[in-house]
């Protein structure tokens, strides 16, 4: 297979992934959203809070099919691009895959139905139930996709037989060495980038004159979200940096851009550069000395791996995964300052007045998933040459299709994805755009609602013939903190 087949092979599956996980990520945190928003509901009467599930719940179940239709196009792939990786290490990826379905997919097709078409067929508490196994579901989903793509980074708990993965100890498989750190990092990505696609909705409300409760609610619980979670993910990526310098050093030595280590000498940290492989160099580096050996050693003398330490064709590419990484680190100190900035507004009493912040807060909205994509890009570039870490190069896993036949392929899947997953995404945005209503539980179930018919059912619940809601307490005039 030539090089170039092989680089349109990695980028076809780096297209239609990068537009799978961003629908699964916004699933995961949305569905642990609407649990918290339906528990508050129950537990206050407060009916902002049902408001917000019937609103919310309707995106969710769009981003959740999207996610659902391009993850299927994920696992043909293994078979049709990469059988030499099927042949070599299906005996450990294929099981767990099956054991996602299995568990996390059952649990959720289980339960979904309830969640978005029960909500005047079954009682509260069975209703509440579903919301919450759906939410486990979504995070039981995540564990299972983390754990094999994390042993292809850190295999371990395996044999090679004939050149064959032979599992032998499947706990040390799961639990593999980067795992937890992959598992958390993701899964608080996922709330982050959720968090900030509820806040800018709130903020693009607020700045088309729709200052009512429910709006001040949801963009109230986002950025308390992101105050909490922003600065934990930074912790969080430090503990995953050092397991990834002790298990991939090499990788680690390509998002500092940093070839080589003079003797004694402790290693700096390259706040911005261009990092040249065919030149073995960092162009224009912007240094701050000691600071890369204090962040990844925890050691003012200590150096890091550098490049040249590895052979030319065991190094990841340096240049993309430089600004990748930088890219991801950015939006993280982007979103700490907007969660801090909304907290010194809530003091002084001017966070639903400040436009200023609403616009920051709009432009944030993307930051999270585009964080995901950029940190996704780090890691799975950045494990190159390889598929199995140490075990399976990338060019021995590809299946030895012509540079014509993938070519094809990709274009047609950049033709298919833009129509139909930009015709969902311009949907989801249309709905953030028309925003909560008072009263869309009124209807039934809480996908039914066809926004522009929602004032025809806005009668209070008491006599509205159709509802089976328990009446609530409606909204109140006091601003959300």
């Amino acid at each position: 297979m030539s090089d170039l087949a092989l680089t349109l092979a990695r980028i076809q599956f780096g297209f239609t992934i990068s537009f799978h996980i961003v629908f699964p990520a916004i699933t995961i945190g949305l569905a642990s959203y609407l649990a918290v928003l339906e528990a508050s509901w129950l537990k206050t009467k407060n009916t902002v809070y049902l408001d917000l599930y019937h609103f919310w719940v309707k995106i969710f179940s769009l981003c959740f099919g999207m996610g659902v239709v391009s993850g299927l196009v994920m696992a043909y792939q293994f078979g049709t691009n990469w059988a030499g990786f099927s042949t070599v290490a299906g005996s450990v990826t294929g099981p767990l895959l099956a054991y996602e379905v299995l568990t996390a997919f059952f649990l959720e097709a289980g339960f979904l139905g309830v969640m978005l078409f029960g909500w005047n067929k079954v009682g509260p508490g069975l209703h509440f139930t579903s919301t919450v196994m759906v939410a486990i579901g979504t995070l039981v989903s995540a564990t299972w996709i983390l754990a094999s793509n994390s042993w292809m980074h850190t295999p371990q708990g395996f044999e090679l037989v004939a050149g064959k993965v032979i599992p032998v100890d499947w706990f040390k498989i799961i639990f593999n060495p980067s795992f937890p750190y992959r598992l958390v990092h993701m899964v608080v990505g996922a709330y982050l980038a959720t968090a900030l696609f509820v806040v800018s909705a709130g903020a693009w409300q607020l700045l088309q004159g729709k200052n009512n409760p429910a709006v001040r609610k949801m963009m109230s619980m986002g950025l308390w979200l992101i105050l909490l979670l922003a600065p934990m993910q930074v912790v969080i990526g430090d503990l995953h940096g050092l397991n990834t310098l002790k298990h991939q050093p090499a990788k680690i030595a390509a998002i500092e851009g940093h070839w080589e280590n003079p003797p004694g000498q402790p290693t700096p940290l390259v706040l911005f550069g261009w990092p040249d492989m065919a030149n073995e160099k960092t162009h224009f580096a912007l240094e701050i000395p000691v600071l890369g050996s204090l962040i990844l050693r925890h050691s003012l003398t200590e150096q890091i791996p550098a490049l040249k330490d590895f052979p030319a064709q065991d190094r990841p590419n340096a240049t993309i995964v430089f600004w990748t990484f930088r890219l991801m680190v950015g939006l993280g100190m982007l979103m700490i300052l907007l969660a801090v900035t909304s907290l010194w507004l809530r003091v002084k009493d001017r966070l639903y007045q400040s436009t200023p912040f609403q616009k920051f807060a709009i432009a944030m909205g993307p930051a999270g998933v585009v964080a995901i994509l950029a940190g996704w890009y780090t890691t799975e570039i950045g494990r190159q040459p390889w598929v199995v870490y140490g075990v399976l190069r990338t060019a021995d896993a590809v299946t030895p299709h012509t540079t014509g036949e993938v070519a094809l392929t990709l274009g047609l899947f950049v033709v298919i994805y833009l129509a139909l997953f930009g015709m969902g995404t311009l949907y989801v945005l249309r709905l953030i755009k028309i925003g909560p209503k008072t009263g869309e539980a009124l209807q039934g179930d809480a996908i039914s609602i066809n926004p522009t018919d929602v004032d025809e059912f806005a009668v209070a619940p008491e006599f509205h013939p159709d509802n089976k809601v328990p009446a609530a307490p409606g909204h109140t005039d006091k601003k959300d903190q």
